[in-house]
């Protein structure tokens, strides 16, 4: 989607690129040769927002780049109808990628454009699986062995509606083999991944709570919203969820049944414009920002980037290694991984410009002549019908 002539510093050009193994790249470029990086994805659905992308770029391409909130405001709520992963996601890397150009022209990073830096280092969790449960002591004490002080799991595998007692020892199972693994000096957190139903949750989360999880994640689908200030009150763990929401309006009920961790995420939630309002809306309730990131390095440089401007900030998801990287990792898109090396599990703050990283662009060119069309997987019960993945 060029853009021929026109003043100098305008957005001239907007491209997307499909990378494996799941991600979708976004690159803007001005008239005067600024170069910003996003990375607008919903997993399984990328190919949908690309052609989204490709609509909101029919409003940016001519535009001051510079004018991010004004973009923001339109892009979101400029058409008619509004909201969902689809178009969040299709601002959020759009957004990125105009605070990437907004720190190169200034040639400072983002943190520093958003109020400066309140941390010299960020902690971040590993992924170690879980939906066996008997294959996870040898990755919890490899990521523990690497240096990491926190780790997540899967809380379970596909588990029906009302758990038998096997489905529950499972899930308990977890939380011991984790504890007796990383001890009482390293964290780990559960993730139910929308798996399991209220009632599920409702019973397992004061049987998990003598082993003091970090925090149990997604501890039911978003449309089971109500249930929360139950489950809140059912246990002393820390309950956080987020990344299925894309908008502070929809954090709003979540904080006031007493959710202790919000985790939106920058490629789905508007992009660190959104983001960083999500957390400042945490912080008027006393609850942390521990944003979801399974994704690409622009997406991972874009969360760090309001991490270490965030008070409220907790820790942060990265996939590097992750189960889902098959075909392609997260530094093969890099010109320097070092931005990305762990120090006792924490990621360092660095002076970089714009979003900190510098894109591997013959790299994501190439991944992007290759594409994907990935596909969460569709699970059922034993009984055939739909279980949740």
């Amino acid at each position: 989607m060029p853009r021929s002539g026109g003043p100098e510093g305008r957005i001239g050009r907007v491209e997307t690129f499909l990378a494996p193994p799941r991600w979708l790249f976004v690159r803007v470029e001005t008239d005067d040769g600024v170069v910003g990086w996003g990375e607008p994805v919903v997993e399984g659905r990328a190919e949908v927002v690309r052609a989204a992308v490709g609509v909101l770029a029919e409003y940016l391409v001519g535009q001051d780049p510079s004018r991010i909130e004004d973009h923001w405001q339109v892009m979101t709520k400029g058409g008619f109808y509004r909201g969902g992963p689809v178009l969040s996601s299709a601002v959020a890397g759009l957004d990125q990628a105009l605070w990437d150009i907004k720190g190169k022209r200034y040639g400072v990073p983002v943190y520093q454009l958003l109020g400066g830096a309140v941390r010299e280092r960020v902690r971040a969790y590993a992924w170690v699986g879980g939906d066996e449960p008997e294959e996870i002591r040898d990755a919890l004490t490899a990521q523990a062995e690497a240096g990491f002080t926190a780790v997540k799991m899967n809380g379970c595998g596909p588990m029906t509606p009302v758990a038998t007692r096997a489905e529950v020892r499972a899930c308990l199972r977890r939380a011991e083999i984790a504890r007796e693994v990383l001890g009482d000096e390293r964290d780990f957190a559960l993730d139910f991944h929308g798996r399991v139903s209220p009632a599920n949750a409702r019973r397992l989360l004061p049987l998990l709570a003598e082993h003091a999880p970090m925090f149990v994640e997604e501890p039911v689908l978003p449309e089971y919203q109500r249930t929360l200030s139950d489950l809140v009150n059912a246990s002393g763990i820390p309950l956080a969820l987020g990344e299925r929401l894309f908008s502070r309006q929809e954090f709003l009920a979540p904080l006031q049944a007493g959710v202790a961790v919000v985790q939106p995420d920058v490629s789905h939630a508007g992009g660190i414009s959104e983001l960083r309002r999500i957390a400042a809306l945490a912080e008027t309730y006393g609850a942390q920002l521990a944003p979801h990131c399974p994704l690409g390095p622009v997406a991972l440089a874009a969360s760090l980037q309001v991490a270490f401007t965030t008070p409220n900030f907790l820790i942060q998801e990265q996939s590097i290694g992750i189960h889902y990287n098959r075909g392609a990792e997260l530094l093969d898109y890099v010109v320097d991984p070092e931005v990305f090396r762990f120090h006792g599990g924490c990621l360092l703050r660095t002076g970089l410009p714009g979003l900190g990283v510098t894109v591997d662009e013959p790299a994501v060119r190439a991944a992007g002549r290759k594409g994907h069309a990935w596909r969460n997987p569709v699970w059922r019960h034993a009984d055939g019908s739909f279980g949740e993945w």
